[in-house]
């Protein structure tokens, strides 16, 4: 049995369209004067080991709530509040998200007055009456304090205190708040296409259908930011956590876990990457991408497709030398009606298997689009209901939503706590696995509603967040099994999601306003530890202007991943010819670039910092770092300054040092905003002087053992390195100035072809 089930009312002021989101639900409102506030007001030492103490805390309200604080990795303190010292995030019945490490050095001290618990690269002090929990770097520098909760001049708290929050005498919210001096900036908490500086802003923690790159709304959540005062905080609940981020009070971070607990994790640095290091380490390492993956993608766009159009794509790519590695199959794969079934359209694609054979022997990977909705039309839908493998309502029937928000019939969202449903779905996907898929593009995963039931008792709620997670995980299992990667093309994410290796910034308007907020978005997400990272170029939703067109695509060239696709066609050739030209001398660039890219994207893999990196990364102590957020380095030495207006002007941000012109060879001080008007084929790109970037030949595909050379962009006033990293193994480079030459010496299996200098440059000489 199954019945409709509307989704909780989303009602802002003065929208213009209504749309199922399945939102979170509200907490519930205190009346005036009613009593639920509760604050920690001091604690006794329980017990103490050499990882950390247990102590029971009492509370403004007369409770006893259990307070833990433990070393979870050098560099990593681990806090938890709960009335339960064995509480667990009710998500875990679906996932474990976090894993907390050791660090054998790790030194406690504990007294009746005071506890010290040492990690090393960061320190947890605690004063017991009255309570205060302050966290230091090895030196005893303050990175972040816990807000004593000053009252306002009426005696009102101006803070949520650490504790917990009741109503109607039911707990419903733990929380916490620390100091945030006045020049804090943070950065991080997943895909946010707002300022890369969330100070004054208040992200929620809930995966939203975001209809766009443009609001607070977001496909990928992570609760977790790092901070320009060299620190971290992770908080583990897949509930809808909501991160005040100085903005009802300027000067704090209040943090409010609807959950069972609040447990999260302060993470040393003193740098972004060592932050993220350590991040990665706790919940997962990136799945770095197969090698091709690296190369153009090209979709079939958001309409109607055919085996015939599919090989006279593929056909015009190779004759018009084009740069593709993958072809993507949007949803009209599939019929009409049945998408999600996960069968071919036998009228459009009478052949599959022949189709993809094919295309293997021109060079081509094929992705196909699925998701996790099946349609109460569709055949799958009457057998899997009756199986119990879709998500139900409190009555104990199938939910049916309306997912595609009025523009597609309304659907079953499959339920992967139930492992039948799991294995019924991996099904699906292995038998077009073995026809010769190479992948999945894993769409949606943001509608589980609020007030549904998983078969694991889970509440909607509960599951929302990870359930892209377990849809992501399964996707990835079973592409493993038939074809020995794990790549996934996913849209939805959560913390520990940079193990699924491809994400891509959702449906996107065609506008350059949107290209600069999906910039912002990349930016964000890298700064929150998942570096393998996509858009659409040219936008999603409507059709580029050419020039747009062109700006788009040069930004997709220099993106760690790249894919064209939108709802109208995205080929280069239905462009001007300019345009198609541009755009396909972009996708030439980042091939010839593939030895560097490769190279990044392998060191992003082992340590978690991101390719597209905001400048903080790597300029941590500089403040207009933080705040440039429509440019990035692609790697460590390149800089690139996407055109995100149709002026054809705007200004650059060059970090201290020495840049080169990529065009024109000409050196430029940074520590400052340059302006530049380049042409419309050219992206504004910098290159750190003295940088040694390898590249080779661009060909139609991305090689898997390309011959290298080097650009060489400047004469280093001594020494210059760079490590190629590619399947053969690492190439350590090293150029040492000798009087007026060079000499570049090379380690490793690659030899290196040649050098070449952008600007002034000096004979080289090659061992």
């Amino acid at each position: 049995m199954s019945r409709w089930s509307a989704a909780m009312p989303y009602r802002p002021p003065l929208i213009a369209r209504e749309f199922f989101v399945a939102d979170p639900p509200e907490l519930p409102v205190r009346e005036p004067g009613e009593a639920g506030l509760s604050a920690l007001t001091s604690a006794e030492v329980v017990a103490s080991d050499g990882r950390g103490v247990t102590l029971k805390g009492s509370t403004s309200a007369e409770e006893t709530l259990v307070v833990q604080i433990t070393v979870a990795g050098e560099g990593v303190i681990r806090v938890r509040l709960s009335e339960d010292p064995d509480a667990r995030t009710r998500s875990a019945r679906a996932i474990s998200m976090v894993t907390p490490g050791e660090y054998g050095e790790a030194v406690v001290e504990a007294s009746h007055s005071r506890v010290i618990v040492d990690a090393g690269s960061l320190r947890a002090e605690v004063r017991l009456n009255p309570w205060n929990l302050r966290f230091t770097d090895r030196a005893g520098r303050t990175l972040v304090e816990q807000d004593p909760g000053h009252p306002d001049i009426s005696g009102r708290l101006r803070t949520l205190p650490f504790g917990r929050s009741a109503v109607d005498g039911a707990p419903v919210a733990y929380h916490d708040t620390f100091v945030a001096p006045a020049d804090e900036a943070f950065g991080g908490f997943g895909e946010s296409f707002t300022p890369l500086d969330k100070r004054g802003q208040r992200p929620l923690m809930w995966n939203f259908d975001a209809f766009g790159a443009e609001s607070q709304r977001a496909y990928k959540n992570v609760p977790f930011y790092l901070s320009s005062r060299g620190y971290g905080i992770c908080v583990d609940s897949g509930t809808p956590v909501e991160f005040d981020v100085c903005q009802s009070t300027h000067s704090a971070v209040q943090i409010i876990v609807p959950d069972d607990l609040i447990d999260y994790y302060v993470i040393a640095g003193p740098a972004p990457a060592e932050v993220l290091d350590r991040f990665d380490r706790l919940t997962c390492r990136p799945q770095l991408p197969p090698k091709w993956a690296f190369g153009t993608w090209i979709s079939s766009g958001f309409f109607r497709d055919s085996q015939e159009r599919v090989l006279e794509r593929a056909r015009k790519i190779r004759e018009r030398g084009i740069p593709c590695d993958v072809l993507h199959l949007d949803c009209y794969w599939q019929a009409d009606g049945h998408w999600s079934d996960l069968q071919w359209d036998p009228e459009t694609f009478p052949d599959p298997v022949g189709m993809l054979a094919t295309l293997k022997e021109q060079g081509f990977k094929v992705c196909l689009w699925m998701n996790s909705y099946v349609s109460h039309l569709s055949p799958a839908f009457a057998e899997a209901s009756e199986k119990g493998y879709f998500l139900r309502t409190r009555d104990g029937e199938t939910y049916v939503a309306d997912t595609w928000h009025g523009s597609y019939p309304a659907c079953g969202i499959v339920d992967f706590t139930n492992p039948e449903a799991a294995e019924w779905f991996k099904g699906l996907l292995r038998d077009r696995l073995r026809e010769g898929v190479a992948a999945f593009k894993t769409d949606f995963a943001e509608g589980v509603p609020a007030d549904a039931v998983a078969f694991n008792g889970m509440t909607g709620t509960e599951l929302h967040n990870v359930y892209t997670l377990l849809f992501n995980d399964i996707v990835a299992e079973v592409t493993r099994e038939v074809n020995g990667h794990e790549l996934v093309w996913a849209r939805s994410s959560y913390l520990g999601g940079q193990r699924h290796s491809a994400q891509w910034s959702g449906d996107v308007d065609t506008t350059y306003s949107a290209m600069g907020s999906t910039i912002r978005g990349g930016l964000s997400h890298g700064l929150s530890g998942i570096p393998f990272w996509s858009h659409d170029a040219g936008g999603f939703t409507g059709t580029p202007s050419p020039d747009l067109y062109i700006r788009w695509s040069q930004f997709a060239a220099l993106s760690p991943l790249v894919r064209f696709h939108g709802t109208t066609t995205r080929e280069p050739w239905e462009f001007p010819a300019h345009a198609e030209r541009a755009a396909v001398e972009a996708l030439r660039l980042r091939y010839r670039l593939m030895p560097y890219i490769y190279s990044a994207a392998v060191t992003a893999a082992e340590t978690g910092a991101p390719m597209l990196r905001a400048l903080c990364v790597d300029h941590p102590d500089d403040p207009v770092a933080w705040q440039a957020d429509l440019q990035y380095l692609l790697g460590t030495d390149l800089l690139v300054a996407p055109m995100t207006a149709a002026d054809g002007t705007r200004k650059v941000y060059l970090p201290s040092g020495v840049w080169v012109d990529y065009w024109t060879g000409e050196a430029v001080d940074g520590g400052r905003y340059v302006t530049v008007s380049p042409p419309l084929d050219q992206i504004p790109l910098f290159v750190r002087h003295g940088s040694l970037i390898p590249v080779t030949e661009p060909g139609d595909t991305v090689a898997d053992e390309p011959r290298v050379s080097l650009l060489a962009f400047g004469v280093p006033e001594r020494e210059s390195r760079t490590t190629i990293r590619d399947l053969d193994g690492d190439t350590t480079v090293t150029a040492v100035r000798d009087g007026d030459r060079l000499v570049v010496t090379a380690e490793g299996p690659k030899q290196i072809d040649g050098v070449e200098f952008v600007g002034p440059g000096v004979p080289v000489v090659i061992n």
